[in-house]
């Protein structure tokens, strides 16, 4: 009975601190501010606080595998490079003929990232913490904006323009926790098998400049006009709330490999998404929001590398791809506009990146 105490005394802690955060990303239903971050990283390290509590250590001994790690901490430094990446959105006509989409909005995300992940290691269970920034500035690619506004042929792309993007400063942030079962199913030594769960949180910031817009259905009668200077403001959120598998086989155990390490991680996650439009060059302060909710799938493949006892290298490949769906507002106070739909209104996002990293463990 002991034993159970205090094992609950740290997982209900960390649920009440994660209740206290998503009860306020649902109550205030909001773009998340520096606050959000503040509070998100306060969370995940209050979550490895617990773990290192009296209670949380005897409840780790009463679960031991074979002893705690000779190294339980590590810090990895890691950079990241997002490569045919993008995070769209796309909204319908909320009158008639409704034809959907209306217009569609990708913005590019290919661009280098900087960061690290600190991780504290018990005999069976690990808590994480990865946080990553944006060192480019200028995307690769075009962002693209289509309009499809033509009533009485709502099929016809009627307005399409391209423009530079600049990425601000933005931010990738992961929490979780793994346990480790390989034992308990009766797998070998040299692989683990790794439940998780965690929050994965992102933030994009975008401006696009200096654009061309063209009218593809005018058949040349309306010439491309130029669009200086900055456009669109762009912010999109992502929250994250994931579980999945890893898993590590040590490849050096049973082969003449080098002392390899080949990792594999799947999960799934519930999203909730929200975006902030501001059209600079409109008449007017003209902003449009999305409000969604939806899923994410994450798969990711790597190597690590044994350079000495303590410093391990490692490289790599992540797919992350993020569906939902939601309302529209729109809003203008020169105009006296504010009004919202929910038809057609779509938010995406597709990444590919490549990773690489250097591992000191102590």
């Amino acid at each position: 009975m002991k034993c159970f105490q205090n094992i609950m005394k740290p997982i209900a802690g960390a649920a009440v601190l994660t209740n206290h955060l998503s009860f306020k990303i649902r109550r205030e239903n909001a773009p998340c501010k520096n606050s959000d971050v503040v509070s998100f990283v306060w969370c995940v390290v209050a979550l490895m606080m617990l773990a290192m509590s009296p209670g949380a250590a005897v409840a780790s001994s009463d679960l031991e595998v074979s002893g705690s790690p000779a190294s339980p901490w590590s810090i990895e430094l890691k950079t990241r490079y997002f490569f045919d990446s993008h995070t769209s959105y796309e909204f319908g006509n909320p009158f008639p003929p409704y034809q959907a989409p209306l217009s569609r909005l990708e913005f590019p995300l290919d661009s280098w990232w900087v960061g690290g992940e600190a991780r504290r290691r018990f005999s069976r269970f690990s808590l994480g913490l990865e946080v990553l920034r944006n060192v480019t500035i200028e995307t690769g690619g075009a962002m693209k904006d289509s309009d499809w506004d033509d009533e009485y042929n709502p099929k016809v792309l009627t307005i399409y323009s391209e423009s530079g993007c600049r990425l601000e400063p933005s931010y990738n942030i992961r929490g979780d926790m793994d346990f480790n079962i390989a034992d308990q199913i009766g797998l070998p030594d040299w692989l683990e098998l790794r439940p998780l769960a965690g929050i994965r949180w992102q933030r994009f910031t975008l401006v696009t400049h200096d654009g061309i817009q063209t009218y593809p259905a005018s058949d040349g009668a309306n010439p491309a006009i130029p669009l200086p200077g900055d456009g669109i403001h762009f912010e999109q959120t992502y929250w994250q709330y994931l579980v999945g598998i890893r898993s590590a086989c040590d490849l050096e155990n049973f082969s003449k490999l080098p002392p390899l390490k080949l990792l594999f991680q799947v999960d799934w996650a519930y999203v909730q998404g929200y975006n902030e439009d501001h059209h600079l060059l409109r008449e007017g302060n003209r902003i449009t929001t999305e409000t969604t909710r939806g899923d994410a799938w994450h798969s990711s493949i790597g190597l690590k590398w044994r350079l000495t006892r303590s410093l391990d290298a490692g490289i790599e490949a992540d797919y992350l791809k993020l569906q939902t769906t939601g309302s529209h507002r729109l809003t203008n106070d020169l105009f006296d506009i504010d009004m919202g739909f929910d038809n057609g209104v779509k938010v995406w996002s597709e990444q590919r990146s490549l990773s690489l990293s250097l591992e000191y463990s102590f």
